[in-house]
């Protein structure tokens, strides 16, 4: 289920002191339950798994789509490069010194690099030649040792070819994207003890 940022944003997570220019694109509360101790299996979940290869057929196209366009555009040609309007390459830059290292090991996708970990929290970033974005994990307590996964999309898009490029992709993240997702997110949650 989609939220509104206002949601996410009433929790003092720590990648608000590290991207504060990033825009909050998207909040999501992920159909996966647990006690105060299982953020490191939704880590897991979200980690081991190539979710988006075995996403649903549409899905997959869509993916299968951007990669083209990518390849074809350049978009995605490793080349690093510099914040939107920073000089910095990479949030790491930014991290305080109690989050360096946090992340080590951990991968969320062969295009997402990680960022830090704690205890209710896990940020991983890309870029390209259209967006430098973040992917924010969060285990939410809902009180009575019941706690939620939650993903938050920061963005900072590339100029205006990165603000069209975020436009186009809105409908397709919100209707067939995301919510592919997050039943793939579902179903690896409730067979990850099988």
């Amino acid at each position: 289920m989609r939220l509104p940022n206002a949601v996410h944003e009433s929790h003092p997570w720590r990648i608000r002191e590290i991207a504060p220019d990033f825009t909050l694109e998207d909040v999501w509360a992920l159909p996966v339950y647990g006690d105060a101790g299982d953020f490191a299996a939704l880590l897991e979940v979200m980690t081991s798994r190539d979710l988006a290869r075995q996403a649903s057929p549409v899905t997959r196209l869509l993916f299968g789509v951007r990669l083209l366009l990518g390849r074809w555009f350049g978009w995605d040609d490793g080349a690093e490069r510099p914040i939107p309007g920073r000089p910095e390459a990479s949030l790491a830059e930014r991290l305080p010194d109690d989050l360096r290292g946090t992340a080590a090991g951990l991968r969320l996708g062969s295009s997402f690099s990680p960022l830090y970990r704690t205890g209710t929290e896990f940020a991983a970033e890309l870029s390209n030649q259209t967006v430098h974005g973040v992917m924010h994990l969060a285990w939410v307590d809902r009180g009575h040792d019941r706690y939620q996964g939650q993903m938050a999309v920061y963005v900072k898009p590339r100029g205006r070819l990165g603000k069209q490029y975020m436009a186009f992709i809105a409908p397709f993240r919100h209707w067939v994207v995301y919510p592919a997702l997050l039943r793939q997110i579902e179903r690896a949650w409730q067979a990850r003890g099988a």
